[in-house]
């Protein structure tokens, strides 16, 4: 009995696997592998034009000429100011949105919820050209500021001062999809939990701030990290903006905006990827800072605290 036990687990087995064994070849084959060679190319130097194409082992030649380079630290040190302006922005306003999309007496609350998600179902390139008409001189928010009285109105894509507000306006476009993910966290808070506070006297501050966002911080938690990952990744919208160029005055060249040219424009695979992995650290060290003060202020129902 227990032997044809055995071979029916085995034979369960052999099927479970044969069912995810294309999911797994994906995994190594896209995934795995490219990561592997990604890394070993780190220690090597490349010629992939010219005559002479060959691989030169340099060991950790690569990592220290990334540290000692000027233009790697200037790429991160815009990408963390950036990340610095445009997380608080990207983490809570979609809070404060689906917070109100999910008051009782908001009117036609579907309606409003539909018109927040479309446009991140719009291609983000379409988005960033109309927001560069909606910026530009000619554009809705320059005439208005003539009709204030503001004659010259800023050049926002074009002064070193603006471009971040600029490029946090455009980010705004695409928020769409954390509201969903908080509204999914809203519908999951127990209403007895909100009864109950009534009962006590409780109004909506109090409310809000003694048990939606308590509850909430998991979903915050996850949108910062995603937050992150994302804004240390940042490359489509200054890519589309002005080329990769870095105008105005270097305030764009991003991490990811140097690493694409390093890769594609100076054809320098080897360099490349040690600057994408080095990207990798740095998102690795940021995110387990993260993840080291989860304790102190994500609260998980049921967690032994």
């Amino acid at each position: 009995m227990r032997y044809s036990k055995l071979k029916v687990r085995q034979r369960e087995a052999l099927w479970a696997f044969l069912f995810i064994s294309p999911w797994i070849l994906g995994m190594v084959v896209f995934f795995a592998f490219p990561i592997i060679a990604s890394l070993l190319l780190t220690f090597f130097k490349a010629t992939l034009t010219g005559a002479d194409r060959n691989f030169q082992f340099i060991g950790l030649g690569s990592w220290q000429r990334m540290l000692n380079d000027p233009l790697m630290w200037q790429s991160l040190g815009v990408t963390l100011r950036f990340t610095l302006l445009t997380l608080p922005v990207g983490v809570f306003l979609p809070l404060a949105v689906a917070v109100v999309l999910n008051s009782k007496a908001l009117v036609a609350p579907g309606t409003f919820r539909v018109l927040w998600f479309l446009p991140y179902v719009i291609p983000f390139v379409a988005g960033i050209i109309a927001w560069l008409g909606i910026l530009g001189q000619e554009g809705p928010v320059s005439k208005l500021l003539r009709l204030v009285g503001i004659e010259n109105p800023p050049l926002w894509t074009d002064d070193p001062g603006l471009i971040y507000p600029a490029l946090v306006l455009m980010g705004i476009w695409g928020i769409g999809s954390s509201v969903v993910v908080y509204l999914s966290g809203l519908a999951g808070v127990p209403s007895e939990l909100y009864e109950a506070a009534e009962v006590d006297g409780a109004g909506w501050w109090a409310s809000l701030r003694h048990i939606t966002l308590p509850m909430l911080t998991p979903v915050i938690f996850y949108t910062l990290i995603l937050g992150l990952a994302g804004t240390l990744q940042y490359f489509l919208v200054p890519q589309v903006l002005n080329g990769g160029n870095g105008s105005p005055d270097g305030q764009t060249l991003f991490f990811n905006i140097y690493l694409y040219k390093t890769f594609f424009s100076y054809q320098d695979p080897t360099y490349g990827a040690t600057l994408a992995w080095g990207l990798f650290l740095v998102t690795l060290v940021l995110s387990g800072l993260l993840f080291g003060t989860q304790r102190r202020w994500v609260y998980y129902a049921g967690a032994d605290r």
